[in-house]
């Protein structure tokens, strides 16, 4: 399997905090890889690192060929493979959900309106959310639109998707509707990486957990280091989020 993301000994540092110390590890093609670890970790930091969000001090840093160390890396062609959703859904208020979801593919691929409609409309399916098309964001519910802002980054046809706490805002029914739309992309084989409280889903689909503390890899593995981890600190995480 050919690796899609790759870090090497990134730093990163806002002002004075030293957020990431030295993190490493990398990610094949069709693995679901779940980033765990306390607030304040480097969980999110290190994802958006992914996006060229936010640039690194040092190490390397490649994704889905894209050299991000690279201070001249072009962003354009990593934005079209690679697709993020946050945990606040960004969906522009004053268009339907399908021009959400057709205004990326319109916009940074110049596609015409005919095929954005059909991809939105097959994106949008896949969500369980075709009939909401003409629908406006205040008319959904918060599950909906981040299942919109699921399809928004499907459009762009991307090798990664990204997730940083997507349901963190939601009640315990809505995010069941997310992660069952993220259990389908997985089994599709979709590239995934994503920050998650969610240690069931990152123990029922994720190949690869990674637990961050103190801006370090603390304990990396496959779901089993969940069931038998090795360290204190990690059954110490897992305790106490059951």
């Amino acid at each position: 399997m050919s690796v899609v993301v790759e870090l090497k000994n990134i730093h990163k540092t806002f002002g004075t905090n030293h957020v990431l110390r030295g993190v490493s590890f990398e990610v094949h093609r069709g693995q679901v890889a779940a980033i765990i670890g306390q607030s304040g970790s480097g969980k999110s930091t290190a994802l958006r690192c992914m996006d060229r969000l936010e640039t690194i001090d040092s190490g390397e840093l490649n994704v889905c060929g894209h050299a991000l160390h690279d201070p001249k890396v072009d962003l354009k062609p990593l934005r079209r493979d690679v697709g993020i959703v946050f945990q606040s859904y960004n969906l522009f208020p004053h268009l339907t959900v399908e021009q959400n979801v057709t205004l990326a593919p319109r916009a940074v691929k110049g596609m015409k309106a005919s095929e954005a409609q059909e991809i939105a409309a097959a994106v949008l399916a896949k969500v369980g959310l075709k009939e909401k098309m003409g629908a406006y964001p205040e008319q959904l519910s918060g599950g909906q639109q981040q299942r919109v802002a699921i399809a928004r980054s499907l459009a762009m046809e991307p090798k990664l998707m990204l997730f940083d706490e997507v349901t963190s805002a939601l009640d315990p029914q809505l995010t069941g509707e997310v992660l069952r739309v993220m259990e389908q992309l997985a089994a599709d084989g979709m590239t995934m990486v994503l920050v998650t409280h969610e240690m069931a889903f990152a123990r029922n689909v994720a190949h690869q957990v990674i637990y961050m503390r103190d801006g370090k890899v603390h304990e990396s593995g496959t779901a089993d280091i969940l069931r038998q981890p090795s360290t204190r600190e990690l059954a110490d995480f897992i305790s106490a989020d059951a």
